[in-house]
């Protein structure tokens, strides 16, 4: 039987490492993109959707100048990635090509580009609607696989003889169709 304290600790440690993406890019935000032109004054920085997933942790960040498919270690790792690598990751059940960043107040993490720049969100609430649009996709499970279905018969049209044609109908076929000297001809 699981161990509902190891779950509950688990969930804090994802946010705890979530809640300290959001305090980073906070911080990004304030000083390193501070009147930046692209930064669209009606977001702010939040976390969407973040879970763990095996040893990552997955969900996206919106912030004033991105939304980002972000995925990042459950715990912080010692040793630093080279930031700007690009790498295939797993996000529910599609592969993305992520690249890599590394703060030394956070650690490393790695990204995916949903918009850049955000002016077509006017507000927040649009972004975070958006953002659980997309992990909703993503994390859709698949449809159960199911048996093969044998084809339907194709229906075949079979002309009837031109006696049993309309007798319009039967008219303008035997004209396309008739031998040399029929009424063809």
């Amino acid at each position: 039987m699981p161990n509902p304290h190891s779950a509950t600790a688990a969930d804090a440690r994802v946010q705890q490492r979530t809640q300290a993406l959001v305090r980073l890019f906070e911080e990004v935000a304030r000083t390193r993109m501070q009147g930046v032109p692209i930064l669209n004054p009606a977001l702010r920085v939040q976390a969407v959707g973040f879970v763990q997933v095996e040893e990552q942790v997955q969900g996206v960040l919106i912030t004033p100048w991105f939304m980002n498919l972000v995925n990042f270690p459950l715990e912080r790792q010692p040793t630093r990635v080279q930031t700007g690598s690009q790498q295939a990751l797993v996000f529910g059940d599609r592969s993305f090509d992520f690249i890599t960043g590394h703060e030394d107040a956070f650690g490393s993490y790695a990204s995916c580009s949903l918009f850049s720049p955000m002016f077509e969100f006017p507000d927040q609430n649009t972004a975070v609607t958006t953002a659980n649009a997309v992990l909703a996709t993503l994390r859709a499970p698949k449809p159960a696989a199911q048996a093969p279905v044998a084809p339907e018969p194709k229906a075949v049209a079979v002309t009837p003889p031109a006696s049993e044609m309309p007798a319009r109908r039967a008219f303008f076929l035997a004209r396309r169709s008739g031998p040399a000297g029929s009424a063809a001809a």
